[in-house]
């Protein structure tokens, strides 16, 4: 079974067995079928999972004297010249697949018609009947003719002349060559007759003409109008324009920066009479050819001019040094900047050494607004801006200004406000975290205003007794202490009590050992291991008695928040036993 590698059609996907695909049967003719029509179509059922079809005809038992396997996508196929009469047609199908062996299947037939009339006349369809400005060059197409088993063709330059071709049978095509050029600017005549065994085309076949196009003339050499040969200071992103030119179909453009080089644009081809926006390097001579041309040919004979372009602001290199130039100043910008909310307003100022500053506002519409023409600027508001700075130069006598700029958002932060320092009891020390309010990105440190600092709002293995916290915002805009003195900690409050009326611990509360250290406290907040609050009692009260609404509750740990002066808080748990 050989195997095919490349055929013209789109290929039928899908997911299949190979083993179970079927051959398909044609619909149309049927196996058997007598007295087909010799324009017939012929098509057989679809079959999910192949990848196209392979269709041959023959006029003998798997014959491809017709059609020797070609590619198809879909189920049918039409002959485009027909078929022959009164003959027994051999159709095989076989199942097309890329990475499998193709399935060949069993063969068909039918038998055609036979033809005892002549065909019926034919139509041009290119060049269309009417149209003009036809290429000489162009070939000759008809539709098929049902029935006709050949064509007399005959062309001319007048309605009955056969001047080209006079009444010559061309076979069975539907398509001429013409072995030479048509004439140019002349009307052509064509007459298609269809012919078969039984005489041609009954009646007069339409004779049908079209004209052909011009004769192109060579285009004349253009213009330059900028920039103009011997041009000095040219524009560094200049558009380079020239004349029109009539008869021109466009012209092409040679750029480079030697005579004979093409380094920059060779023989770019443009409809117009003008190039986009070239950027050139500054103080550099180019050398420029702008070449029209038509289907005749290039304009002969062009000129070659050139033209030198200015300093600029650069970069460039320096004769002298050997450096690249740049006659703008340097910017060092960041791309964030901060304004802090208890300062209520950013003052900036730039960085660089330069002739002249300008701040703007980056509208939402994409305009801009100038804030500010010093090197300083106060912003307040959040959004985008732009930062310029720029250095006046003098060249050929004109002024030119040479910038760089930046583009930079504005955001707002403030200093932190401390909301409580939450002391927690562990084995080995206290767990310190430090909660805090406020739009800024901030950082902890403990003991010491310098650091270091940590991200961290969580400091473990904290010793008992006085300590500060320092809170500084990273946007700059400040630190915030808190203190937290000695007085109330973890030890002050029981680790359990037994509320059994023995008048032996039957009450929970604050017992601390220093005096006073009770009035640094606020409130006791008792809650289940569920977070559920029990109960909320004062220092200076009996305590906790280990109910709830009159109910005793049961023997299990329990949770207790202190709060202390209203910002520190002592956070632990305690055991009732019964």
């Amino acid at each position: 079974m050989q195997k095919k590698l490349l055929y013209p059609f789109l290929f039928l996907i899908g997911s299949f067995s190979y083993a179970q695909l079927v051959c398909p049967t044609l619909n149309s003719p049927l196996d058997g079928q007598a007295n087909v029509p010799v324009d017939t179509s012929i098509s057989w059922d679809e079959v999910a999972g192949t990848q196209g079809y392979l269709i041959s005809l023959g006029t003998t038992p798997g014959g491809t004297d017709l059609i020797d396997q070609l590619g198809v996508s879909s189920a049918s196929y039409t002959p485009p010249f027909g078929l022959p009469e009164n003959t027994t047609i051999y159709v095989t199908i076989s199942l097309f697949f890329f990475d499998q062996d193709n399935i060949e299947c069993p063969g068909e037939t039918f038998r055609t018609e036979d033809v005892t009339v002549p065909p019926a006349c034919t139509s041009l369809v290119f060049p269309a009947n009417g149209a003009t400005d036809v290429d000489v060059d162009s070939s000759l197409d008809w539709e098929y003719a049902p029935k006709s088993t050949g064509y007399r063709l005959t062309v001319g330059t007048s309605s009955n002349g056969g001047e080209i071709l006079n009444d010559v049978d061309i076979g069975n095509i539907t398509s001429y060559e013409p072995t030479a050029d048509l004439p140019f600017e002349t009307p052509i005549f064509v007459r298609i007759v269809p012919y078969n065994e039984n005489g041609e085309a009954v009646g007069t076949c339409t004779t049908y003409n079209f004209t052909t196009e011009s004769r192109a003339i060579r285009p004349n050499c253009t213009a330059i109008v900028f920039p103009q040969d011997g041009a000095v200071d040219v524009p560094l992103t200049p558009i380079v324009e020239w004349e029109t030119v009539p008869g021109a179909a466009g012209y092409r453009v040679s750029l480079g920066t030697a005579p004979s080089t093409n380094n920059i644009l060779n023989n770019a081809d443009y409809a117009t009479n003008s190039t986009p926006v070239i950027d050139f390097l500054p103080d550099r001579t180019f050398h420029l050819t702008v070449v029209p041309f038509n289907d005749a040919g290039e304009a002969i004979g062009c000129n070659l001019i050139s033209f030198t372009t200015t300093k600029g602001c650069g970069p460039f290199l320096d004769d002298t040094t050997g450096e690249m130039v740049f006659l703008g100043p340097e910017i060092h910008f960041p791309d964030e900047v901060y304004i802090c909310l208890n300062e209520n307003v950013a003052a900036l100022t730039a960085n660089e050494a330069a002739d002249g500053y300008r701040w703007y506002r980056v509208n939402d519409d994409a305009t801009e607004t100038l804030l500010s023409e010093t090197s300083e600027v106060a912003l307040s508001e959040e959004g985008t801006y732009r930062y310029e700075a720029f250095n006046t130069i003098w060249q050929s006598g004109n002024s030119v200004e040479c910038s760089a700029s930046k583009e930079f958002k504005v955001f707002t932060s403030e200093i932190a406000t401390i909301r409580s320092i939450d002391i927690v009891n562990q084995s080995g020390g206290s767990q310190v975290i430090v909660r805090t309010q406020g739009i800024g990105i901030y950082e902890f440190a403990l003991d010491n205003r310098e650091g270091p600092y940590q991200n961290a709002n969580v400091f473990n293995n904290v010793s008992t007794g006085s300590f500060t916290v320092y809170v500084r915002d990273k946007n700059g805009c400040g630190i915030t202490e808190g203190r937290a003195n000695e007085g109330p900690t973890q030890e002050d409050f029981p680790s359990f009590f037994t509320p059994n009326g023995d008048h032996i611990n039957d009450f929970w509360q604050f017992a601390p050992e220093g005096e006073g250290a009770e009035t640094d406290l606020d409130t006791i907040y008792i809650f289940d291991k569920f977070g559920n609050l029990i109960t909320q009692i004062a220092p200076a009260s009996q305590g906790w008695d280990g109910t709830f609404n009159g109910k005793l509750l049961p023997a299990s740990d329990y949770w207790y928040r202190a709060v202390v002066r209203g910002s520190v808080e002592l956070k632990g748990h305690f055991t009732l036993k019964r």
